[in-house]
C-alpha cells in the first residue's frame, strides 16, 4: 500500500558535497528552500555518493565536505525543526532504486542529457570518466523519486536532470502501474501511479555567471563567491581573477598579432 498523500506539498532537493556553497547556490535554489519551509514538507539531501563520481580516492575529503555543506545550510536558514535533512549514503533504498530505474533508461538517452554533456566538457573529463559518472544522472532520478515530491527547487542548469526524472516517473507508472500514457502529469498518482511527476522550481536567478564572465559560477572552476569566508577571501578572489583576466587578454592579443603576420606575408 502507498503512503497517504502529504498534508502539505512535498519538495526534495540537495547538493553534492564538493566544497562550500556559493552565491549561485543561494539565488538558484537555496533561497527557495529557506522560503518554502513553512508551507511545504521539505526534504534536503546531501548527495555524498555522487561526489565519488570524480573523487573516488578522496573519501575523507568528501566526508569533510558533507559537514561543510550542512554548516552552510544551517547558516543560510535551513531549520532541522521544520525540514528533514538526509545524508544520501545513509538511505540504502536510494542506491537500490537507482539500479531499478536504470533499467528504464537507454544509455543513449542518459548521454543525451545536456547537463551531463556540459559537465563532461567543463570538467575536462574527455573519455576518461568512469561509468559511475553518467550513472549519477540516473541516481539523481532515484534521489528525487524516492521521496515522491511535487516540486524540486533547482538552478536552471539542472532542469535537464528534472526532465529525465519526469520521463522515468511516467515510464515506471505506465509499465508497472498500468497508468495510461495519455494521463496528464498531475493525475498520475490519482490514476494509480507510484510516483508523482515532479516539477522543477528555478530560483530568481537561474544561471549566475562566475568571475570569469563565461562559465556558470562553480566551485570546481574556482570562479565563485562563497557564502562564507568574509571580505578577505572575496578581495583575494577579485585580485586573482583580475590577474587571470589580464593574462587571458594578453594571450588573445598575441594570437591576433600572430594571425596578422600570417595574413600579410
Amino acid at each position: 500500500m502507498l503512503p497517504s498523500p502529504p498534508a502539505r506539498p512535498r519538495i526534495l532537493t540537495g547538493d553534492t558535497p564538493s566544497g562550500r556553497l556559493h552565491v549561485g547556490h543561494w539565488v538558484g535554489s537555496l533561497e527557495n528552500r529557506v522560503r518554502l519551509q513553512d508551507d511545504h514538507e521539505c526534504f534536503f539531501l546531501v548527495a555524498n555518493l555522487h561526489a565519488f563520481t570524480t573523487r573516488v580516492a578522496e573519501p575523507g575529503a568528501i566526508a569533510q565536505d558533507t559537514l561543510e555543506i550542512l554548516k552552510d545550510w544551517l547558516a543560510a536558514g535551513i531549520d532541522p525543526e521544520r525540514s528533514t535533512i538526509v545524508v544520501q549514503s545513509e538511505v540504502p533504498a536510494i542506491t537500490e532504486l537507482t539500479w531499478h530505474l536504470s533499467m528504464l533508461l537507454p544509455f543513449s538517452r542518459v548521454m543525451r542529457n545536456p547537463t551531463l554533456k556540459d559537465e563532461l566538457e567543463v570538467k575536462g573529463l574527455g573519455d576518461r570518466y568512469s561509468f559511475g559518472f553518467p550513472l549519477y544522472a540516473v541516481g539523481q532520478c532515484a534521489d528525487i523519486l524516492a521521496f515522491r515530491p511535487a516540486l524540486v527547487p533547482v538552478g536552471e542548469d539542472q532542469l535537464a536532470h528534472i526532465e529525465m526524472c519526469r520521463e522515468v516517473a511516467r515510464r515506471f507508472n505506465h509499465t508497472f502501474c498500468g497508468v495510461d500514457p495519455r494521463t496528464p502529469d498531475a493525475d498520475h498518482v490519482a490514476a494509480g501511479g507510484i510516483f508523482p511527476v515532479p516539477e522543477g522550481l528555478v530560483g530568481r536567478v537561474g544561471r549566475l555567471v562566475g568571475f570569469d564572465g563565461v562559465q556558470k559560477m562553480s566551485k570546481s572552476l574556482g570562479n565563485a563567491v562563497y557564502l562564507t569566508g568574509g571580505e578577505d577571501l572575496l578581495r583575494d578572489l577579485i585580485r586573482a581573477h583580475a590577474v587571470r583576466a589580464n593574462a587571458a587578454a594578453a594571450e588573445t592579443l598575441a594570437k591576433v598579432r600572430d594571425a596578422m603576420k600570417l595574413t600579410f606575408r
